[in-house]
C-alpha cells in the first residue's frame, strides 16, 4: 500500500498551478460535504431506529476514515474532525433551512465539479482521479496535510 506521502507526491503532480490550488481549497472540501450530504438525504430502508439515529453518510464514512487512518493517524484523526465538522453542518442544514439538504449538495456538488475542471484546464493536466478513483479519497487529505504542516504536526507513519 502506498505511503501517505507518496499519495500526495502523485497528487500534486496535477496540481501545481496556483489558480487550480485555490480552487481546490474551496472544491474539494465543499465536494466532500456535498458527498456526505447526499447521503445523508437517502432514508434508510429499515425500520427501528430513530429518525436522527443513523443515516448512509455516517456508515459510508466509517470505511472512508478506516483508509484515512491507514495513512497515518493524524491524517485519520484531522479527517474524522473534518468529517465530525461537516456532520455538525449537515445536521443543522437539515433542521434550519427551508430548501432540502439533497437540493443544496446536488447543486453545490455539480458547481464545485465545474470549477475543479475549470481548474485542471488551467493546469493543463488532468485530474489525478481519471488514473485511480482513490484521488477522490487522496484530495481532501492532501489539504489537510497542508494545516497539519502548519500547525508542526508530522502526518508521516515513520519506518521501523
Amino acid at each position: 500500500m502506498k505511503s501517505a506521502q507518496q499519495w500526495f507526491a502523485e497528487y500534486a503532480v496535477s496540481h501545481q498551478n496556483p489558480v487550480n490550488k485555490l480552487i481546490h481549497w474551496v472544491a474539494v472540501p465543499t465536494i466532500y460535504a456535498c458527498v456526505f450530504g447526499l447521503l445523508w438525504s437517502i432514508p434508510m430502508p429499515f425500520s427501528g431506529l430513530a429518525e436522527n439515529d443513523i443515516n448512509w453518510a455516517m456508515l459510508v464514512c466509517l470505511p472512508v476514515l478506516i483508509f484515512y487512518f491507514t495513512l497515518s493517524f493524524a491524517i485519520g484523526a484531522g479527517m474524522t474532525l473534518v468529517t465530525a465538522l461537516v456532520f455538525t453542518l449537515l445536521r443543522w442544514h437539515e433542521l434550519s433551512l427551508d430548501w432540502g439538504l439533497w437540493l443544496s449538495s446536488l447543486v453545490l456538488f455539480v458547481l464545485m465539479w465545474v470549477f475543479q475542471f475549470i481548474g485542471h484546464h488551467i493546469e493543463g493536466k488532468k485530474p489525478s482521479f481519471l488514473q485511480d478513483l482513490s484521488f477522490l479519497l487522496i484530495g481532501p487529505a492532501w489539504l489537510l496535510s497542508f494545516i497539519l504542516q502548519a500547525f508542526g504536526i508530522r502526518y508521516q507513519k515513520q519506518c521501523d
